[in-house]
C-alpha cells in the first residue's frame, strides 16, 4: 500500500520538483522511522559533549529526512481535493524544502560540521512554524466545498482525521528532536534542565502559569473569568517537557473557562471554580480539570476529538488577513493535538461528561519516561 502511494506521489511531485529529488524521497518515505523515548533523550543528553553531539546530529541527519519524506507523501495524496488546496501545497513545499536541505548537507563527521547542521535544523523548525494555521485553512477550505456540494458527515470523515492525527504526531516529534539538540548548545542551562525536559518539574507551577494564560485569554474575550481552584502535592516533581504539559493544560483550562463563562454569564450568580487536581502515582501523573459549564450530549462526545469541529468562530479570517487569531477558541484543533501531546510519550487523554451538569478531562502523563514515540 505504501509503495502504491508514494509511486502516486512521485508523479504529481514531478511537476515542480526536479526528478533525482523526487526519486530521493520516494526512496527515503518507503524506509522505516526510529523512535526514542523520553528516557533515550534524558540518558543521551545528561553528557552532551562534543562527541555525543556529534553522534546526535549523525542520527538527525539519517532520520530527518525519513520523516519528512512520509508526510510528504502523505500530503501528496488526500482525499476531498485537500491535496490541492493552496495552503496544503504551501505546507508540502516546506517539507520538501527541508527534504532537500537535509538531503544537500553531507554527513556531520567533526564538531564544525554539526555545528553548522544545528544552525540549518534550527531555521528548518522557524520555517515549519505555521503549519498548523495553513493546515487549519486547508482544511477550512475543504470543509466549504464539501458543504457546498453538500455532503454528509463532515465531523467524520476517518480517513482524514486519521490523516491529521498522524501528521500532527509526526510533526510534535521532529519538533522535540530538533528542539532537544539545538537546546543541548546552550552555553548555561537552566538547573535541572537536559536539553527540552525539565528532569525537576513541578507540574503544579506549570498548572498555575497554564491557569494565568488561560484566564488571560479568558478575560481578553469575555471581560470576566472564573476562578481556578488547583489541588495536589507542590513537592512533588518528576520529569517533563514543561512546554508539552503547558500546552496541555493551558487547552484544557481554556475550554473548562469558556464553557462555565457563557452558561453563567448571563446568571445574576457568581460562577462555579473550575477544580485542578494533579495525582501523583507510580506508573502515571494524573492532572483532573473539572468543571460545571454545562457538559456535553453524550451524542457529540466523538465530536470533541474531530479536527473539524468547533464550537467557537473560527480564527482563520484573522490568520488570512495577516492578522493573530484568537488563541481561545476556534480551529477545533485543541483536544485532538492536547491528546497527541500526551501520547507522544505514552500519556493519554480521557473527557467524561455529564450534560446539564459539567465535565471532567482526565490527562494521564507517563512517569516512567520509558515509552517510544507512537510513529505514525
Amino acid at each position: 500500500m505504501v509503495s502504491v502511494t508514494a509511486r502516486t506521489a512521485v508523479k504529481r511531485l514531478a511537476e515542480s520538483v526536479p526528478r533525482s529529488i523526487v526519486e530521493d524521497l520516494h526512496k527515503c518515505s518507503l524506509k522505516k522511522q526510529t523512535g526514542v523515548s523520553l528516557k533515550n533523550m534524558m540518558d543521551f543528553g545528561s553528557y552532551p559533549t562534543e562527541r555525543n553531539l556529534l553522534i546526535s546530529a549523525q542520527f538527525l541527519h539519517k532520520e530527518l529526512p525519513i520523516r519528512l519524506a512520509h508526510r510528504v507523501v502523505e500530503l501528496e495524496n488526500l482525499p476531498y481535493g485537500l491535496s490541492l488546496k493552496a495552503p496544503v501545497l504551501k505546507v508540502r513545499d516546506w517539507y520538501v524544502d527541508s527534504f532537500q536541505d537535509l538531503r544537500s548537507f553531507p554527513e556531520p563527521t567533526d564538531t564544525s560540521d554539526e555545528i553548522r547542521f544545528t544552525e540549518l535544523i534550527r531555521v528548518i523548525k522557524l520555517r515549519h512554524t505555521n503549519v498548523m494555521p495553513e493546515m487549519a485553512m486547508g482544511i477550512w477550505d475543504m470543509k466549504q466545498d464539501l458543504e457546498l456540494s453538500k455532503k454528509k458527515g463532515l465531523n467524520y470523515l476517518p480517513e482524514l482525521h486519521q490523516f491529521l492525527d498522524r501528521f500532527y504526531l509526526s510533526r510534535i516529534g521532529i519538533r522535540m528532536l530538533i528542539g532537544q539538540h539545538v537546546a543541548l548548545h546552550q552555553p548555561n542551562p537552566p538547573p535541572g534542565y537536559i536539553g527540552l525536559i525539565c528532569t525537576n518539574l513541578s507540574p503544579l507551577q506549570v498548572v498555575h502559569d497554564a491557569i494565568d494564560d488561560a484566564r488571560y485569554s479568558c478575560m481578553r474575550v469575555y471581560g470576566n473569568a472564573p476562578e481556578v481552584h488547583v489541588y495536589g502535592d507542590p513537592n512533588f516533581r518528576f520529569a517533563y517537557v514543561p512546554t508539552h504539559l503547558h500546552h496541555m493544560i493551558f487547552e484544557l483550562v481554556k475550554n473548562s473557562l469558556r464553557a462555565v463563562q457563557e452558561r453563567f454569564a448571563h446568571l445574576d450568580v457568581d460562577p462555579p471554580p473550575i477544580r485542578v487536581v494533579v495525582a501523583d502515582g507510580l506508573e502515571d501523573v494524573t492532572i483532573k480539570i473539572s468543571d460545571e459549564g454545562g457538559g456535553i450530549p453524550r451524542s457529540g462526545l466523538p465530536k470533541i476529538w474531530t479536527y473539524l469541529y468547533s464550537t467557537a468562530p473560527s480564527p482563520l479570517a484573522s490568520y488570512r488577513a495577516g492578522g493573530f487569531p484568537s488563541v481561545l477558541a476556534g480551529y477545533g484543533y485543541g483536544l485532538p493535538v492536547s491528546r497527541l501531546y500526551a501520547r507522544y510519550f505514552g500519556g493519554d487523554l480521557q473527557v467524561i461528561s455529564m450534560e446539564g451538569y459539567g465535565t471532567d478531562a482526565y490527562l494521564h502523563l507517563n512517569r516512567l519516561g520509558n515509552v517510544q514515540e507512537p510513529l505514525p
